[in-house]
């Protein structure tokens, strides 16, 4: 998908432009292509992003660390602020960010990257727990078989045997 211009949508039907796609992320292994629709709306002060998605991913289990398919289906939407970013000299390292200044803004003379959009959506939408059944025990650790001594280590443990039990 080619970013899209901002200021075109101004142009645009409805000041909207809408995607159908079939793609694929080099960072994202999914065992068919993500397909969807994506809808970008501009309202002067914000872009409304508006996005359906859906793929099949391979995922590893927390529990048994067995491989298996999990349907990732997306179905979301996002307000982005055009803003013209600040201009600041030099910012410190270290500084008190206010819940205000988390908000995602892009300048309104600027791109919109929907596959970065998309891709970041969808990284969002994994689950957390990867779970490959609410059933599922985990791996089953045997119980380990009467340990043999290392014969370097028989000579201490003979020792061992002659010292009193405190």
């Amino acid at each position: 998908m080619k970013a899209i211009y901002i200021p075109h949508l101004l142009n645009a039907v409805h000041q909207t432009r809408s995607l159908a796609f079939e793609t694929h992320f080099p960072d994202l292994e999914t065992l068919v292509p993500i397909r969807g629709e994506l809808s970008v709306s501009h309202r002067r002060t914000y872009l409304e992003i508006q996005g359906t998605a859906e793929t099949i991913v391979t995922l590893t289990c927390d529990r048994c660390l067995q491989c298996y398919n999990h349907r990732l289906s997306l179905d979301t939407s996002e307000l982005i602020w055009l803003e013209e970013p600040a201009l600041t000299e030099l910012e410190p390292l270290e500084r008190e960010v206010g819940t205000e200044d988390l908000v995602e803004a892009l300048s309104p003379q600027g791109y919109f990257e929907p596959d970065t959009w998309l891709y970041e959506q969808l990284c969002l939408a994994l689950p957390q727990r990867q779970i490959c059944d609410n059933s599922c025990q985990g791996i089953t650790v045997e119980a380990p078989q009467e340990q043999s001594l290392d014969h370097r280590w028989a000579a201490l443990a003979a020792l061992q045997k002659q010292l009193p039990d405190v």
